[in-house]
């Protein structure tokens, strides 16, 4: 029989299940962090646990907070037990279980109370996981989407912002009023340069505002640069009732993930920071080299088995890596079209980082899904492909690898597989998106006219041709001969 997570629970943990190994209640806060799902609890807040229990920094707990509504379930879950989870590291040789307890409160999930949690003077860093999509990135010109409706409202209404970024501005305002120095705004998602992205965002925002206190901000203000990595699959009931049945805790909001963990900052933190080198993480001059790596060849390989893998009918990311087909097509296309894009980085073997990839997909305690990796189609391949794309045509390197896994996008996009299974719709623009994919199998270019998604790429004469033969192929050959006529060349 399991037992309730909560507070009351630590002095009684089931065998087999690590605790804190230090007093939560001497734990104060010194970072805000928004966006409390599965990956920050099992990354930021798992190094933090296990600085904690070194006895060090115990004045950099985790205030939780949110701005959507499921932000707000999320509370309820976490404030129910304590702000309690239990992290499942999925190593095939046997899975271990641990009781974090690096977070301390999650604020109300209403403007107010997260702008004042951000002015609190002892908030040192305010951290992000709000998704690839949620810095207002123009597709078109790769800048900052000023004209988006969310940030029109914050720009005419800085004293009732609807974004994190309206909020983060006016926490500023409050704290430069009180004297209070201005805390390091630290991306925790997973963007090329993200912190670069984050500035841009938050003093484009600004700017729309006040010139003056956008030049204040951009002075000011650090925006390290993060590169995260640690798979992390979406809980389900079957995480839930893992955790009850082989661990005997009842956790309404577990973490399941693999044992691999990689954080990567600049050292950019002028209000203090947490001793994070001391558990594992890598404090470099240049982030961007190791984020490329990560985002090109992990995110940009999910990308590229997520849509074979379900036009082929497989659920799970593992099964779909037994599938040589699909393990194949991954291999022969990082290897010949994404790791030349890359420039070396002393001490890092490319071909080592590929088969980690590799086997880290294939790992079946994980039980990633392919439904997972293919959400968000149109956030995701602007940032993971397309540039991939972009750069090898502007250096003359191979791409018709690359023109193929867009061809398998919209191939997915026309909403069935190749038994004649419905897809369900995963995307916020999926209605367009699969009137676009329906229409292309007439007119490839009536996909690659999304300038949201592509840009000026979809109107490269060079890249269209090859997206048009390979989407050609798709339909009239089928998904397996057409990865095994790439994977043959």
């Amino acid at each position: 029989m399991s037992i309730p997570l909560n507070a009351a629970a630590l002095s009684n943990l089931p065998d087999g299940v690590a605790g804190p190994a230090y007093d939560r209640s001497a734990l104060t806060a010194g970072i805000l962090h928004v966006g409390v799902g599965n990956f920050h609890r099992a990354h930021m807040q798992v190094y933090l646990d296990r600085l904690f229990a070194k006895a060090k920094d115990h004045d950099f707990a985790i205030r939780g907070a949110g701005v959507r509504p499921a932000d707000a379930a999320m509370r309820d879950r976490l404030l129910a037990q304590d702000c309690l989870t239990t992290v499942v590291e999925l190593d095939p040789s046997g899975l271990s279980a641990r009781v974090i307890g690096s977070m301390i409160d999650f604020v109300p999930v209403e403007p107010e109370a997260v702008i004042a949690a951000m002015a609190d003077p002892a908030i040192r860093i305010v951290s992000t996981t709000v998704t690839e999509g949620g810095y207002y990135v123009d597709a078109k010109t790769d800048g900052f989407a000023a004209s988006h409706p969310d940030i029109q409202s914050d720009a005419a209404n800085p004293d009732a912002p609807r974004t994190v970024f309206g909020m983060v501005l006016a926490a500023l305002r409050r704290r430069r009023e009180a004297g209070t120095p201005p805390f390091t705004f630290l991306s925790c998602d997973n963007l090329p340069e993200n912190g670069h992205v984050a500035a841009r965002t938050v003093i484009g925002l600004a700017r729309l505002q006040d010139p003056a206190f956008a030049d204040w901000v951009a002075a000011n203000v650090a925006f390290p640069n993060s590169m995260v990595d640690c798979i992390t699959p979406a809980t389900s009931d079957r995480e839930r009732k893992m955790v009850a049945d082989r661990f005997g805790l009842t956790d309404a909001a577990p973490v399941a993930c693999e044992p691999f963990r990689q954080w990567v900052l600049e050292d950019n933190f002028p209000q203090g920071r947490p001793a994070w080198e001391e558990v594992g993480a890598e404090f470099v001059t240049n982030v961007a080299q190791y984020e490329l790596m990560k985002l090109r060849i992990l995110n940009g390989g999910h990308a590229a088995i997520a849509y074979p893998g379900a036009l082929l009918g497989h659920h799970f990311v593992h099964d779909a890596m037994a599938d040589p087909r699909i393990s194949g097509w991954l291999d022969a296309l990082t290897r010949r079209e994404i790791q030349p894009t890359l420039t070396p980085i002393e001490g890092v073997s490319y071909d080592a980082y590929r088969e980690l990839i590799a086997d880290r997909f294939s790992n079946p305690e994980v039980g990633d899904t392919i439904p997972r990796l293919c959400l968000d189609g149109s956030n995701r391949q602007p940032k993971f492909i397309l540039p991939t794309a972009r750069q090898a045509l502007a250096e003359g390197r191979p791409f018709h690898g690359l023109a193929l896994e867009v061809a398998l996008w919209c191939r997915y996009c026309a909403g069935t597989d190749e038994a004649g299974n419905a897809i369900p719709p995963n995307d916020e623009n999926w209605e367009d998106l699969r009137a676009r994919a329906l229409a292309a199998k007439e007119d490839p270019g009536a996909f690659l006219s999304n300038s949201l998604v592509f840009g000026d790429l979809g109107q490269d004469p060079r890249f269209a041709e090859a997206f048009g033969r390979e989407l050609r192929s798709l339909w009239e050959q089928g998904v397996e001969a057409t990865l095994a006529a790439y994977v043959g060349r």
